[in-house]
């Protein structure tokens, strides 16, 4: 058979999910980093709803609500299995122990997503080296575990197992997901340290369109501006909010973001959802390397800059 001939045969298999024209994921088993979080959680919903077989919703802290958010994706998809899975997002060992337990239980990999983020202190005088290491760790870090070790799993082929949504996978492919902020294509958004990590973690995505050549791995990135993620200012100060993912849209009162966002308001953690779905299914098959902007036209319009 030549290479032209098994591309051919590999676009036209029935099971091959990603040409599905549904754009279903039926027999994926997928892998969602901050799931616990708002957007993540938002991803993992999106994910089921697409049809995917297994998602393992991994977060570094142990005591994270995993058996409420399986419950509450359950209860809508009964057949997607929802698995909880803490480890230590910025460790090479624990990714490398995670890929192994997927490959061990489900035998394939198809979709990673790397949805982490960490704001940091929100100014240069406030920030030293470990708040530096600690962002890039965070935003950056699992992004390369991801590119260097999820194509080789994302390559093996499977039979079509008996758990629910099960379809076979007889060609290797594979999407990574890159979750970061507007702060990785220009500056003014938070702090220094938040910026040069999301710069970092599109790097990544832009490096891996090479390094995935010839895999049938796709690497593309989600740059998110304001997002709704419901933190509530009242209760929390400047070291609280340095915790989060993205900087609070409430940062922003209705008037400044009716000025500067071209949609007038705040995203929605389940609207950038929609788009990793959509990264994750045969809808984005040519799609490579690209970022997705989804700041409501922010960045066109005026580059998002957050008062602290």
């Amino acid at each position: 058979m030549t290479a032209a001939n098994g591309h051919a045969n590999t676009v036209n298999s029935e099971h091959f999910s990603p040409y599905r024209a549904d754009g279903k994921l039926y027999g994926f088993v997928c892998v969602v980093t901050g799931a616990t979080q708002p957007v993540g959680r938002a991803i993992v919903a999106e994910l089921a709803a697409h049809g995917a077989a297994c998602i393992y919703a991994c977060s570094s802290n142990p005591n994270d609500p995993y058996a409420e958010l399986a419950e509450t994706i359950n209860a809508q998809y009964p057949n997607t299995k929802v698995i909880g899975y803490p480890y230590k997002i910025n460790s090479e060992e624990d990714t490398l122990g995670l890929i192994d337990d997927v490959l061990n239980s489900w035998g394939r990999l198809d979709v990673w997503t790397s949805s982490t983020g960490l704001l940091g202190p929100p100014s240069i005088t406030t920030t030293g080296t470990k708040d530096l290491y600690a962002a890039f760790e965070t935003n950056a870090m699992p992004a390369f575990f991801a590119l260097k070790y999820a194509p080789a799993a994302m390559q093996k082929t499977a039979p079509k197992g008996s758990y629910p949504n099960a379809a076979p996978k007889d060609a290797p492919y594979g999407s990574i997901i890159v979750i970061t902020s507007v702060a990785g294509t220009y500056g003014g958004c938070w702090a220094p340290a938040f910026t040069m990590a999301s710069h970092a973690a599109l790097g990544v995505v832009r490096s891996g369109v090479l390094v995935l050549k010839g895999t049938g791995v796709r690497i593309n990135a989600i740059t998110a501006g304001q997002i709704d993620v419901g933190v509530d200012l009242r209760d929390s100060g400047v070291k609280e909010m340095a915790q989060g993912q993205f900087p609070p849209a409430s940062l922003q009162g209705g008037e400044t973001q009716k000025r500067t966002i071209g949609l007038e308001r705040a995203g929605r953690p389940e609207e950038v959802g929609r788009v990793a779905g959509f990264l994750a299914s045969g809808f984005s098959s040519y799609i490579t390397g690209a970022e997705l902007r989804v700041d409501g036209g922010a960045g066109v319009m005026n580059p998002l800059t957050v008062p602290v």
